[in-house]
């Protein structure tokens, strides 16, 4: 791709940006080399690899890049035979462990959601853990040679530390001495050239002997080391150079270590700067609000709300182009700071980043080709060096571009024939896009010339556009408009503006009745053009209402059938309890009558007998149900609306809402069921003139209303009765589809907050359940979150 035509449409820009989202030295390098590519298999696979890496950034965050560094200085050194020093070790350990985490985290990630592109890469790089211990074992974080490098260096800064305690004990016993002190400049201890002296006035020094390391600026104090610890700075020297022939020992060791491995480093470092890379871009993508866009080499463009990447979001007008499919040309006509030279960039940017296996700032389903070469003729070129003017500026590039342009080419040319005589330009740019538009490239121009509306009018293949503009407040909206030619709206700005009616009137004179003929055609195209995007706007807005109000409809139909299939779950699991405890009756009858077989042998009492069958019938929930069942039917009651009544067949008290016949609609709890006349027991009848209110079934405080509270008030309960309360209370708030409910017991003893916990571990509509926090209540709420 010509580097010209990078810089023409801002393609640095693109990756400057991207460039800033690199973890490292190794991934900005591979930025740095990022250029479009001409072919699309490897095209869609950049885009693949972006496509993983956005979703893995969105899913699991970017990979560890942290400590891995630009080695392969160091790698290059330690092969040819250098020591590397422990700054440079340290790094290279560091890139091993760096290197390892984000292999562990890729692969971890493609166990719980493929990403096969990131895998494979990941799967190649080596760990190199002895290496990488070795350097750890002997190299600190500050990138200091520790004592356990070698057991010569532990004894060797052993005898280093006793040395110098020895040295600093001497003279410190020599300046606390009286007669010393007087020819002392400082009490103090100091060291020069590696060696410990003390600071002497420059008036004794014939009084104090010893060797003069340096002297002040003014020489008023000299740096004494005195006779006494000459022998033991001396030792002290040996010491430290022996220290350092140690030290560089084990350097040259590890750096030996490393450079067995650096040829699978060197492997390790180009997959860590790709998958850096590759996270860089899933991250440029986020800020940008960019999509993966679908690639193509047929020449088919089509944008949805694609936006300049360069403009701040709050600002940019998106455009939607499609390019390639009934047209391969498009002349956007227009008056200037209309956005005609913005549309023209975005295109042939977002083109660019898309062969760069870049997402592109557009909605999803926008579909992008991969071109042999984009050329563009965008601004104003004008050379004074070359002696130029504008229009020849232009032109040469043209020329540049007809020589080199082939089929499978996207050309973007602005204000094409500017620069000359108007008729002269015009019959220029006709015949320059007629012979581009015949060898088949696609084309994007923008123009001032009328002319070339007609030509886009009448030529098969190519189709007019515009930027709109808004009369009314005279500014441009920079919306490109497909299939609607520009206007050059000079006449109704200037009456806006107040220039005066016979002036207006004479200048309409002086213009063609063809050029009047084509104005008020394209006038009648953008009054029809509006109509129908508001139109589209309407019925837009309709559509989005019926799917909302389908997708609620849906909603409720789901939530009904979920509480329905809980309710049947609820009453299949009271079903069985009840028979389990029939059950478990009847052995109990069944070993009763054992027993009395046993004690009396056939001889068993009738009234035992008796005895033990009716045990048996009540027993049995069926029996009982029927029984009572047929004792209403035996005592018909009448039932008046407002009553409280029980259910048998659910053992729940209710209030009678409506009577039809032989059923009656009965308030339970926060549900309304039909229920029969004969199922129903009269308990209260209705106080006369007042609508009868469900009571509760304890005597235990709310703070809300029965039908909507989400808090239960437990205090001054005990805990039978609250365990009882707090399973019903569960209950209905499942059944209203609470999602969290507060349960208040207060502080107290604590017995009620043990209870209450332990009963909710076991509760099966409970998800989890903690301590209310700061401002809700503290330790003396329970807050519970509902399945």
């Amino acid at each position: 791709m010509d580097s010209k035509i990078l810089h023409t449409l801002d393609y640095a820009k693109i990756v400057y940006k991207l460039a800033q989202h690199a973890a490292t030295a190794l991934g900005k390098a591979e930025v740095e080399a990022l250029h479009p590519s001409p072919d699309l298999e490897n095209v869609k696979h950049a885009q693949q690899v972006t496509d993983e890496a956005y979703k893995a950034d969105r899913l699991k965050g970017s990979a560890p890049f942290g400590g891995i560094a630009d080695i392969k200085p160091s790698l290059l050194r330690s092969k040819i035979g250098g020591t590397l020093n422990p700054a440079e070790l340290l790094e290279i350990a560091e890139t091993v462990r760096g290197g390892r985490r984000v292999k562990r985290h890729v692969l971890q990630l493609h166990d719980d959601d493929p990403v096969p592109s990131l895998a494979a890469m990941a799967e190649q790089l080596t760990e190199h853990k002895p290496l990488e211990d070795a350097i750890f074992q002997c190299i600190d974080d500050q990138a200091e040679v520790m004592d356990s490098a070698s057991v010569e260096l532990a004894n060797i800064r052993r005898e280093l530390r006793a040395g110098e305690s020895r040295v600093r004990e001497k003279l410190e016993s020599m300046i606390r001495s009286s007669s010393v002190q007087k020819m002392l400049q400082d009490a103090i201890i100091t060291i020069r050239n590696d060696r410990y002296v003390i600071p002497v006035k420059q008036e004794y020094r014939s009084n104090f002997g010893g060797i003069i390391h340096d002297q002040s600026g003014s020489g008023a104090t000299l740096f004494i080391e005195p006779e006494a610890i000459v022998v033991l700075n001396n030792k002290l020297r040996e010491l430290r150079l022996a220290e350092e022939r140690e030290i560089e020992k084990i350097l040259q060791k590890l750096t030996a270590l490393a450079a067995e491995y650096a040829d699978d480093l060197m492997i390790d470092l180009d997959l860590l700067g790709k998958l850096d890379f590759a996270f860089a871009k899933a991250r440029l993508a986020h800020v940008m609000g960019a999509s993966q866009p679908r690639m193509n080499d047929r020449g088919y463009i089509k944008l949805r709300k694609g936006r300049h990447p360069l403009i701040p979001r709050e600002q940019v007008v998106p455009i939607d182009v499609e390019l390639g499919n009934n047209y391969t040309a498009i002349i956007v006509t227009g008056p200037n700071t209309g956005g005609k030279t913005v549309s023209l960039k975005t295109i042939g940017l977002l083109s660019l980043m898309a062969m760069s296996g870049l997402f592109v700032p557009a909605e999803e389903g926008s579909q992008l080709c991969v071109f042999d070469a984009l050329y563009a003729d965008i601004g104003d070129e004008q050379s004074i060096e070359q002696n130029l003017s504008t229009f020849s500026s232009h032109l040469t590039n043209i020329i540049r571009i007809l020589k080199t342009m082939t089929p499978k080419s996207l050309v973007l040319l602005d204000e094409l024939g500017a620069g000359t005589d108007p008729a002269e330009g015009s019959a220029l740019a006709i015949a320059i896009l007629e012979h581009m538009h015949k060898l088949g490239c696609r084309i994007v121009a923008t123009t001032h010339y009328s002319e070339l509306k007609a030509y886009a009018y009448n030529r098969k293949g190519v189709i007019n556009a515009s930027m709109e503009f808004d009369v009314a407040t005279l500014s441009p909206t920079y919306r490109l408009l497909i299939g609607v030619p520009g206007r050059s709206n000079a006449f109704a700005i200037a009456e806006r503006l107040g220039l005066q009616r016979s002036i207006i009137d004479h200048a309409k004179g002086e213009v063609s009745e063809e050029d009047i003929r084509v104005e008020t055609m394209i006038a009648s195209l953008e009054e029809n053009r509006i109509g129908a995007e508001n139109e589209r706007q309407t019925a837009e807005a309709l559509r989005k209402q019926l799917e909302e109000q389908r997708a609620r409809h849906g909603a409720e139909l789901q939530r009904f059938e979920e509480q329905r299939e809980k309710l049947l779950a609820k009453a299949q699991e009271d079903a069985r309890e009840v028979m389990l405890r029939a059950k478990r009756e009847a052995e109990d009858i069944i070993a009763d009558l054992r027993k009395l077989a046993q004690e009396e042998g056939a001889a068993v009492k009738d009234h035992k007998l008796t005895e033990a069958r009716r045990r048996l019938d009540e027993a049995t929930p069926e029996a009982r149900k029927a029984a009572k069942s047929k004792a209403m039917a035996a005592k018909p009651q009448e039932i008046e609306n407002g009553d409280e009544v029980m259910v048998y067949s659910l053992g729940q008290r209710g209030h009678v809402v409506e009577r039809t016949g032989s059923e009656a609609v009965v308030q339970l709890g926060i549900l309304k069921m039909k229920v029969a006349i004969a199922d129903l027991e009269l308990v209260k009848r209705a106080e006369t003139g007042k609508t009868q209110q469900p009571k509760l079934a304890a005597s235990l405080k709310r703070t809300r209303d029965e039908n909507v509270r989400s808090e239960l008030d437990l205090r001054g309960s005990n805990l039978e009765e609250a365990m009882l309360e707090v399973d019903r209370f569960l209950d209905e708030s499942f059944l209203a589809g609470f999602g969290q409910v507060f349960i208040i017991h207060g502080n107290g003893t604590g017995v009620l907050r043990t209870g209450i916990s332990d009963f909710l571990r076991r509760h099966k509509h409970v998800k989890s359940y903690r301590l209310g926090k700061y401002g809700e209540g503290g330790s003396g709420v329970t807050v519970a979150e509902l399945k």
